[in-house]
């Protein structure tokens, strides 16, 4: 059913090919080397030299703002099933999604303010996002609750007047470490004695608002993921005006399942691609060198591995396809398990693969003379990020589960 892309997303993916042969893998050292230098000159915060060259060539060839389907404000936006193969693409490097305007978290907070904002909000966050001027965070993770649990959110927004209070810590803020990223969309309680569900609400806190401290970049394995970082964040009596609420008080939880549907399945398909370049890292590998006698391609354990992750990439890739038809012709209420489903399948296999290439390459696939170090690193991280797998297996069995329940 899904063996081949429709035609658009073959022009678009032949094009995107192209473009990452001239200009995506010959600056990956580039990339590396501009970051180093930044942070020897404590600048790694502002947006990168390349990544700026890059985006206008990538807005010329046609490959821009793929990620959002259904809005007038970006027209060349795709079905999350055409977009899947464009996604799985980006996930070969890990940066190159920005230089097409389709770098998580702006994508899940494009879509929000798309799907729940005003028109006033749009014209003011949207557009400007829309057109890769500005950065945004997502403000939902606290450091003293458990907020695999939305639910538990501590983070206060108290009315006063034509004004909210914020009050709360964030931390794991995605994003929020560039110095161009302008807006946040932040996740508090403004009715903690509310229903269970209703508590929540979301809006928009400009990042130059008075008493936002951003305090310090969280590091993953030693990576602090600059220029765009995941930041702890200090919000102390924080002042927006009741206009910047998005869909109403109360929404917030209704708001966070609908944004985190297409943002979950977009780090699957990114996975996919980590996944098959490292399946491909790992055979020219074991191909070009000898132990024992023989290439290391022969030796009857690492048969065993290739074939095994070529069953587990194709076998997450039909999966992630299907749940990305079903979003498309159900909705991304209706298809919740099987969003679920691959946000468990999809990093557990890459994470796997991109380990498998890791012991093929020996003492380099730890280092910084290969992308999987850093592969490895951003993968383990996708099992956390938006829900963990544990919280994604519960959602799995309880759907499973009511499949049997006793008629009432």
């Amino acid at each position: 059913m899904f063996a081949e892309p429709s035609a658009r997303t073959q022009d678009l993916l032949d094009r995107m090919r192209a473009f990452y042969d001239a200009h995506i893998y010959p600056n990956e050292a580039r990339h590396h080397e501009e970051l180093h230098h930044r942070r020897r000159a404590d600048t790694q915060w502002e947006p990168l030299d390349l990544i700026e060259e890059l985006k206008p060539k990538a807005r010329a060839a046609g490959l821009w703002n793929l990620f959002l389907p259904h809005s007038h404000r970006a027209p060349e936006g795709l079905s999350n099933l055409d977009y899947a193969p464009l996604c799985e693409q980006m996930g070969r490097v890990m940066w190159s999604s920005e230089v097409f305007n389709c770098n998580a978290p702006d994508t899940g907070n494009m879509e929000t303010i798309e799907r729940y904002g005003t028109e006033a909000q749009k014209d003011q966050w949207l557009e400007p996002l829309l057109r890769g001027e500005i950065r945004s965070a997502f403000l939902m993770t606290e450091p003293a609750v458990a907020s695999s649990d939305a639910t538990n959110i501590q983070c206060s927004i108290r009315r006063e007047g034509d004004e909210y209070v914020i009050n709360g810590r964030k931390w794991w803020s995605s994003g929020a470490g560039v110095s161009n990223c302008a807006i946040f969309i932040l996740m508090g309680k403004t009715d903690p004695d509310g229903p269970r569900h209703s508590q929540q609400s979301m809006v928009l806190v400009p990042r130059n608002t008075p008493g936002v401290t951003v305090l310090r970049p969280m590091h993953v394995f030693g990576y602090d993921d600059a220029p765009h970082g995941h930041m702890e964040i200090v919000l102390e009596n924080v002042r927006v005006p009741a206009s910047n609420i998005l869909l109403g008080e109360g929404r917030g939880f209704e708001i966070a399942q609908g944004r985190l549907g297409p943002g979950r399945i977009h780090h699957c398909m990114r996975s996919i691609g980590a996944a098959e370049r490292a399946l491909e890292l790992m055979c020219k590998r074991l191909s070009g060198r000898i132990a024992f006698g023989k290439p290391l391609s022969q030796q009857s354990v690492w048969a065993e591995r290739i074939a095994e992750s070529r069953c587990m990439i194709d076998q997450a890739r039909l999966l992630t396809l299907n749940a990305a038809h079903r979003m498309d012709v159900v909705g991304n209420k209706v298809a919740k398990a099987d969003i679920a489903m691959i946000k468990v399948v999809a990093p557990n296999m890459s994470c796997k693969v991109v380990d498998w290439a890791i012991q093929a390459h020996g003492a380099a696939g730890v280092s910084q003379d290969t992308w999987l170090a850093e592969a490895y690193a951003h993968q383990r991280t996708v099992r956390i990020v938006d829900g963990p797998d544990e919280v994604h297996r519960n959602a799995i069995a309880k759907i499973e589960l009511g499949k049997y329940a006793p008629a009432k």
